[in-house]
């Protein structure tokens, strides 16, 4: 357990939380904040998520990259300035096997010295084919803690098997990823449950792989056409879950992502953010070319720039890193 309840942190006021969170971050981390972006490869997806804009069951345009169309979008997006880069697909083992990750593998890796993914969860031996191919870290979502709720809201598709999916941390870390992202999609249910499990989920996985750097997001669920309407998560609520995660973990990475808008992230990440995405798009090949029309797995709220996040957070005095290390 937990040495300090999260239940007993989130009963506090929120500015005594916030004044501890941020005294924490800026003595582990000083004031820096490391900066990536998403990169769509394929929106095709095996599993009907009910809250999820890639959903099987949804009529959207489907679209997979070819070689020549990464190297296109990373060309792009390396232009930016960026050097850390999430590759996400939907989950479809048909679509998107592993041959067809590891061949983006090895386009990608030309343009960027970090390479994460956010894909369908995979068996250990599949997880050490990409780390030799040079993935280093993964994203990872339970989306819900609640079985119930979960199997509610995941009625076909592998992603059914909750217990696999849970296990995925532990199966990549074995594998030798380095840097875990995990998570929960607030917005499902009650997110004081889930955000509770996910400590504990973190907790665990600290414990049994001391070298892997864990970090956490918090992504609150938005309206997509054709899914569930989300609960309501404020941005009080979301305040004050960063904070006590800070306080909890004071050496855990924490992702914040362009789904909030920018004034919340402007406001917020001083309190226990270490890593923001920036001139992100969410549909597949949205930075070689334009996509509007395109389905997207998400809106996007902070459609500033990479440049115009980097000077928001100069203007704050606090210096944006692109990469924490670089592939001999």
């Amino acid at each position: 357990m937990l040495k300090v309840r999260a239940s007993e942190l989130f009963a506090l006021d929120l500015e005594t939380l916030a004044q501890e969170a941020q005294r924490i971050t800026r003595q582990q981390f000083g004031r820096t904040i490391a900066l990536y972006a998403p990169l769509y490869l394929a929106n095709y997806c095996e599993n009907q998520c009910l809250y999820c804009g890639f959903s099987a069951n949804l009529r959207i345009q489907r679209e997979k990259l070819g070689p020549e169309q990464i190297d296109s979008e990373c060309a792009a997006l390396a232009a930016t300035g960026i050097q850390n880069v999430l590759l996400l697909t939907g989950e479809s083992h048909r679509h998107t096997p592993l041959s067809y990750l590891l061949s983006a593998v090895e386009t990608v890796k030309k343009y960027f010295p970090s390479i994460s993914i956010e894909v369908q969860p995979m068996d250990t031996q599949d997880y050490r084919a990409l780390v030799e191919a040079g993935v280093d870290g993964l994203a990872v979502y339970q989306e819900t803690y609640d079985k119930e709720l979960y199997a509610r809201l995941h009625p076909a598709g592998r992603k059914r098997n909750f217990q696999y999916r849970l296990e995925t941390p532990a199966r990549a870390a074995e594998a030798g990823i380095r840097q875990i992202s995990i998570g929960a999609l607030l917005g499902l249910g009650d997110w004081r449950p889930d955000v509770e499990a996910l400590f504990e989920h973190l907790q665990s996985l600290e414990k049994e792989y001391p070298g892997v750097d864990f970090s956490l997001s918090f992504p609150r669920m938005l309206q997509v056409e054709g899914a569930m309407a989300p609960c309501i998560v404020s941005d009080a609520d979301l305040v004050r879950i960063i904070c006590v995660a800070r306080i909890l973990f004071p050496r855990v990475g924490i992702n914040l992502s362009t789904r909030e808008p920018a004034y919340f992230r402007d406001h917020v990440f001083s309190l226990g953010v270490t890593k923001m995405s920036a001139g992100s798009t969410t549909t597949v090949g949205g930075y070689a070319e334009s996509m509007e029309g395109h389905d997207a797995q998400f809106s996007i709220s902070d459609e500033r720039s990479l440049a115009e996040v980097k000077a928001m957070l100069s203007s704050k005095e606090y210096d944006p890193v692109f990469t924490d290390w670089r592939r001999m």
